[in-house]
């Protein structure tokens, strides 16, 4: 829960910038000078980018989101099997130990998208971010039937 909170605050310290940057924009094109009016132009192109970014994080989290309760509905996404630290973090040893476990049943069943899903969680309890997030958007498109990209 304390993830959402946080997530949600971010988004709408985002929006709040999106919103200053576009009006910022927009002032410097009504003031009408060749040079106002490119910089406005430049300074709109933020915002876009803020949005698309929001935008594509908010449906990756939604459709992590929709996988984990799925395979939750199926009984398949297992209890924690690391070992954690009083800090909450995860311990290496464990941590390697169920990578390990996840990356075999993963090579075993490479089109099962909960293998996927479960090797994931695997990486980011192995502290691995990029990896974990490559596995849940292979997992998101064996899920959807859609082609994998590598």
């Amino acid at each position: 829960m304390r993830a959402k909170i946080s997530y949600a605050a971010l988004a709408a310290a985002l929006l709040g910038h999106v919103v200053l940057a576009g009006q910022r924009g927009l002032l410097l094109i009504q003031h009408g000078t060749l040079l106002t009016v490119l910089l406005g132009a430049a300074v709109l192109v933020i915002p876009v980018i803020g949005l698309w970014f929001l935008w594509s994080n908010t449906r990756f989290a939604w459709r992590a989101g929709r996988l984990a309760a799925e395979l939750r509905a199926q009984g398949g996404l297992p209890a924690d099997e690391v070992v954690r630290l009083p800090s909450g973090r995860a311990d290496p040893a464990s941590a390697d130990a169920a990578f390990r476990r996840r990356r075999a049943e993963t090579e075993q069943a490479p089109d099962d998208w909960r293998c996927w899903f479960r090797l994931a969680v695997a990486y980011r309890d192995a502290r691995d971010t990029p990896r974990a997030r490559h596995a849940i958007r292979r997992a998101i498109a064996l899920h959807d039937d859609k082609p994998v990209r590598v």
